[in-house]
């Protein structure tokens, strides 16, 4: 009896075979023939499944979605039980940092997309955020629950807060990923604002 082939599994696969090949020639070097080789099919496999090569793209860049959820819950778990507003928020941030490959290579790729898809038209057609505010909603409902629990400073505007957290988040990524400064140093500046933000004023 012939072997069922799970096609969300082969996605998968093809789809890591791309962020490995990327990591390390950049996105905007990657074909679907050099996917199909990292991945050990051929070229009609690849193309079976996406169709064009910024289908791949997209699907990729979800699929490392998937895996910064992971990562993000995974440091979360490492902090206890039922973590604080705080600790959410700093895992949430600090994951997005490049301390490490998977790390390094999601913002990196991350980064490229979003450049490519400027002068792209066809990748421009269909973002790969389906929901482009979610991390700026979730961190300022973070920041409103911290300050009616009397963790925050209620003085603060949380959606303000959230928009400059994660800006100074993505920067800071940036300047790891570039040499510019060590992921310890990106660490302590993005804790020294959850300090001041999540810091009451003294009664």
């Amino acid at each position: 009896m012939p072997k069922r082939v799970d096609h969300e599994e082969r996605r998968g696969q093809i789809a890591e075979a791309l962020v490995r090949v990327a990591g390390r020639r950049g996105l905007h070097a990657v074909g679907m023939r050099d996917v199909a080789a990292e991945a050990g099919v051929s070229l009609r496999l690849v193309q079976y499944y996406f169709g064009t090569k910024e289908k791949l793209l997209l699907y990729g860049l979800r699929h490392l979605t998937d895996r910064f959820t992971a990562r993000v819950g995974a440091r979360l778990r490492a902090t206890g039980e039922n973590p604080g507003p705080r600790a959410i928020a700093e895992a949430l941030l600090l994951t997005s940092l490049p301390t490490d490959e998977e790390s390094r290579t999601f913002h990196l790729l991350y980064s490229s997309y979003a450049i490519l898809s400027v002068t792209d038209e066809v990748l421009a057609a269909q973002p790969f955020i389906d929901s482009p505010d979610a991390a700026e909603d979730a961190l300022a409902g973070l920041l409103r629950q911290a300050q009616e629990d009397g963790l925050a400073d209620p003085g603060v505007d949380a959606r303000t807060e959230a928009i400059s957290l994660l800006a100074m988040a993505a920067g800071m990524g940036t300047s790891v990923l570039v040499g510019q400064r060590p992921p310890e140093s990106a660490a302590e500046v993005l804790r020294h604002h959850l300090d001041r933000i999540f810091t009451p004023p003294q009664a």
